[in-house]
């Protein structure tokens, strides 16, 4: 007998000849069976708490939105449930925590706001406003959230990125005392109203134009709060200071200001800084045994998405917003420079091959910028240039190493992100694409690691205290997948392809997937908003 086999005989047999008369994957009791303790009680898994522990013949109980039992099967734990999951030979484990998204403008829309694209890859909260461009009416956002209706849980960044702009715009200049009070007072007021803290992207207009110092200031204003620093780093590759350098200055905003440090989807992008993975993990390394609480996200994919005017473009030439950047075109001393340092900034991508188009312009999508420059008969910087100048176009970069992305991910301290943006297949499969990848073909992950990674470390890192762990009292997100059958379908020629593999999901108590099958009738998602200040 195989060990799906030995599962199902030994959940069968714990369970007697009433589990066998209710066979189907979910079975009410008869209503006056008993007095129902329980709503749903999974059986048969191979159940995994969230921590670094390896799988356990646990059954699983839920009573409201609230885990009220793990732990061994009994006759009488099945007589006190309602509905009986059966999950044998699948994986059961608290649902995943993706802290890194681009779901907001989703959310936020009544056709897309039950975000199945994260459900069905095993996904019950988000966290959105990343990359510095969080909102900055928390609140308001939240309260819109609530009121619509929305499929996973959310927590929310206020966007350093946001937050330069409503007070100096898109100006390359460093803000005055005054200015400097002004933002630090609209990131207090977003974590009044709930904000997770401050996510910062360094790398891109406006916040690029912003000094180490004016972060720490704006990040100290999250601490009493216990808000997390997280950051799109200003350079992945050697744009400007280096990602070493880079990763360094994440590290010193924690330190700084005294909240953890996080740094958004790990890597090292482009030819310049391949194999440079074994440094970073160093300098963090280093700064955990200092006492500086400093964590990551990845996703398991060789390429980044982005569009061609933030992969190519000189940060100096966005200053002033885009009829700043067209009047630059019109200079014919200043488009020598902006064409040289896009040449620069190509080869550090790896030439006009590495560049997918994936989205915003359809007549050019799923084509490279080399086969459109050659369509086009122009060099690949002019054929950048116009597309810029039509309005721009999303890319799929292939920019990575996959020797850099394992090393990566055999981190302890680095989770599972998506980043999930529109034109890339990771939005709807990067947990089952790791799982598929990196942890049944390649083995670099062991199952109990791929679920903490999704899991409790997330929700440790972030102060989630009644999420991530299957655990009594925490909330019920439950996930139950298939380990042969979970599986991302989406790619880049069809990035929007729903990910498989996932039987059960329950968000906070209510059974969103069932067989397999999505209930497009349920909204069971909460705004988590962090609303206490911190214990002295």
């Amino acid at each position: 007998m195989n060990a799906y086999g030995t599962r199902r005989a030994w959940a069968y047999a714990a369970f007697g000849l009433v589990a066998a008369m209710y066979c189907s994957l979910m079975v009410p009791l008869p209503a006056d069976a008993t007095q129902h303790s329980f709503d749903f009680l999974i059986v048969g898994g191979n159940v995994y708490d969230g921590s670094a522990g390896g799988a356990q013949s646990y059954v699983v109980a839920t009573s409201g939105d609230k885990i009220a039992y793990v732990g061994p099967a009994s006759d009488d734990i099945l007589a006190r449930s309602k509905h009986i999951l059966h999950a044998d030979g699948f994986i059961v484990a608290p649902g995943f925590i993706d802290p890194h998204t681009h779901s907001l403008d989703d959310l936020l829309n009544l056709d897309k706001h039950q975000n199945i694209n994260y459900l069905t890859q095993g996904v019950t909260t988000v966290f959105a406003g990343n990359d510095g461009g969080g909102p900055i009416n928390i609140g308001e956002i939240f309260d819109t959230l609530q009121s619509q209706g929305i499929g996973t849980n959310v927590a929310l960044y206020v966007g350093h990125g946001s937050v330069r702009r409503a007070v100096l715009g898109m100006e390359n200049r460093a803000p005055t005392h005054d200015e400097l009070l002004r933002m630090s007072a609209i990131v207090e007021k977003a974590m009044e109203e709930g904000a997770l803290g401050l996510s910062s992207g360094l790398y891109y207009a406006p916040g690029s134009f912003a000094t180490t110092d004016e972060v720490v200031l704006l990040a100290k204003a999250t601490k009493p709060y216990c808000g997390v620093y997280d950051s799109h780093i200003r350079d992945e590759s050697t744009y400007t200071i280096g990602l070493v350098g880079a990763v360094n200055e994440a590290i010193a905003v924690g330190r700084e200001a005294g909240i953890p440090a996080h740094i958004s989807h790990i890597k090292a992008l482009g030819v310049d800084v391949h194999g440079q993975s074994a440094q970073v993990i160093e300098a963090v390394e280093a700064a955990r045994k200092n006492g500086i609480d400093v964590t990551a996200d990845q996703y398991p994919w060789a390429a980044s998405g982005t569009s061609i005017a933030a992969s190519l473009m000189p940060r100096w030439a966005l200053a002033g917003g885009r009829d700043a950047m067209l009047r630059r075109f019109d200079d014919p001393t200043t488009l020598v420079d902006i064409k040289h340092e896009m040449a620069e900034n190509l080869r550090r991508r790896g030439g006009a091959a590495s560049l997918l188009i994936v989205g915003d312009v359809e007549a050019l999508e799923a084509r490279t910028l080399e086969e459109i420059a050659n369509g086009w008969a122009m060099s690949y910087i002019d054929a950048a240039l116009r597309i810029i100048r039509e309005g721009d176009a999303a890319v799929a970069s292939f920019n990575m190493d996959k020797a850099d992305i394992r090393n990566f991910m055999r981190q302890p301290w680095v989770m599972t992100g998506s980043d999930g943006s529109t034109g890339h297949p990771r939005k709807f499969g990067t947990y089952p694409e790791k799982y598929q990848t990196y942890v049944r073909d390649e083995k670099v992950l062991s199952e109990a690691q791929f679920i903490r990674s999704n899991t409790g470390l997330v929700a440790d890192s972030f102060g989630l205290k009644d999420r991530g762990f299957l655990k009594v009292g925490h909330k019920a997100d439950i996930v139950a997948f298939d380990p042969l059958a979970f599986r991302s379908n989406a790619t880049y020629a069809a990035p929007e392809e729903l990910s498989t593999g996932v039987q059960f999901l329950l968000v906070n108590g209510k059974l969103v997937v069932k067989e397999g099958s999505l209930d497009m009738n349920v909204l069971a998602g909460e705004t988590l908003r962090r609303k206490e200040k911190c214990e002295d």
